[in-house]
């Protein structure tokens, strides 16, 4: 039986990932988003950033804005990230077991000959 080794693999899925994720410079800005109840500041993407200051993310918290992350919308324990694209969050579903836009869909087993296309990353156990 011969054995693979799946670091090649891993390391390849990781960089598809981080080039996927990636945006232009001239998309690139500094900015507050909600990270599991607190605020993130830092400097990104636009998408990834809904709140200008570290005030407005902060009444956001305080509920003076709206908060989307607030109702709670990722299953299964995934945290929501706050971003300026629709819906207004995105579930980080990493060691959840579960992945999908809401964290919803359960990870397929390694012999699961049932599923079909790509391999969701969020289910990748390093």
């Amino acid at each position: 039986m011969t054995r693979i080794n799946l670091l090649p693999v891993a390391l390849f899925l990781l960089i598809l990932v981080a080039k996927s994720r990636s945006c232009e410079l001239d998309q690139m800005r500094s900015g507050c988003r909600i990270n599991s109840g607190q605020c993130n500041c830092g400097y990104g993407c636009k998408s990834e950033y809904r709140y200008e200051t570290v005030e407005e993310c902060r009444l956001a918290l305080r509920g003076v804005r709206h908060d989307i992350c607030h109702r709670k919308p990722c299953l299964h324990g995934g945290s929501c990230l706050q971003i300026t694209q629709d819906p207004g969050y995105k579930c980080l579903c990493e060691g959840t077991g579960f992945y999908g836009i809401r964290c919803d869909k359960s990870c397929p087993g390694p012999n699961n000959l049932r599923f079909r296309g790509p391999f969701p990353y969020e289910c990748v156990v390093i």
